[in-house]
């Protein structure tokens, strides 16, 4: 099976504030690192090494990934000074992944239940240089799209909002070395705003999508990320607070409580998300907000309540 780059370092703005606490992948997931989620199926599937490119609070996804022995499979890290981008990231780690060609990209945001294997035949099948995962984008007004023809070759990109029929991109493609070739060394580069246009114009069909119906569960926002919890956490028998310190006086109610939470006493948290460390206080009531230690910046909408950092989801 060939090698993978989970991309992992970009600051994961949209899921602010929780990002200001962990990396996106390195959040709890219903008791499981997202990371973990990610490199378990690429394990089963048979993939041996695996990259992932760093930059946003680095040590939040090294001391709970070390160098992948417990999850088998070979961790190594791309370090990005400043962030590079879905394109330059690749272009960086590229040399950590040879001297084998085809290789995986994984975001580090997302969670699909896709057959790794039959994406990369299938991209060996096309002689693609980019095979993208796609499903049908039936939420335009939520999420940008694939435009894709008849023969599967990707023909251009579907600006959120937009009614033209288009694909929703799952996180997971196949990638050859030579799509980065002309990517410029070191330099801030994007896929889909750049690269991918480029590559279209100048080679139809080098792009290619691999339509799947395999599920997808976003983390992208903080809202995503609760639901995303629940779900699973119902599924799997998950609880969610299992790390916390809780009141026999208090209530919580389909809310995740990350490391070390205190919830004193008469204390009401409902669908809400309560970062590491923080003590809900006595006889206060919290519905749909995260929580955080109110250190540093503010993340937009975000208020500050003594030594809390609130914000609705």
């Amino acid at each position: 099976m060939v090698p993978a780059l989970v991309l992992t370092a970009g600051l994961a703005t949209r899921l602010r504030p929780l990002s200001f606490v962990r990396a996106k992948a390195a959040l709890p997931v219903a008791g499981t690192p997202l990371i973990h989620r990610i490199l378990r199926p690429l394990s089963a599937a048979g993939v041996r090494d695996v990259v992932l490119n760093l930059h946003h609070l680095p040590h939040t996804l090294t001391r709970i990934l070390g160098d992948g022995t417990a999850l088998g499979v070979r961790v190594r890290y791309s370090w990005e000074v400043p962030v590079l981008g879905s394109a330059g990231g690749p272009r960086r780690a590229v040399p950590l992944l040879q001297p084998v060609s085809t290789f995986l990209i994984v975001n580090g945001d997302t969670l699909a239940d896709i057959d790794l294997r039959a994406v990369v035949e299938d991209h060996r099948r096309s002689g693609a240089l980019v095979t993208m995962a796609v499903v049908p984008n039936v939420e335009p007004e939520k999420y940008g799209g694939v435009a894709v023809a008849a023969d599967g070759a990707v023909t251009g990109f579907v600006r959120r909002g937009s009614h033209e029929p288009s694909f929703h991109f799952v996180g997971v493609q196949v990638a050859e070395p030579e799509a980065y070739a002309t990517v410029p060394a070191g330099v801030p580069y994007e896929t889909v705003g750049a690269l991918y246009p480029a590559l279209i114009a100048d080679r139809p069909g080098s792009i290619r999508a691999y339509r799947t119906s395999g599920e997808f569960m976003d983390i992208g926002r903080p809202s995503d990320y609760l639901a995303t919890s629940l779900t699973l956490a119902a599924r799997e028998g998950i609880d969610l607070a299992a790390h916390a310190s809780i009141s026999p006086t208090a209530r919580v109610e389909r809310s995740i409580l990350w490391d070390d939470v205190v919830v004193e006493d008469g204390a009401m948290l409902r669908e809400c998300v309560v970062t590491d460390g923080v003590r809900v206080p006595a006889d206060t009531s919290w519905h749909g907000v995260t929580i955080r230690h109110a250190s540093g910046e503010l993340a937009p909408g975000e208020r500050r309540i003594e030594d809390l950092a609130i914000a609705s989801l």
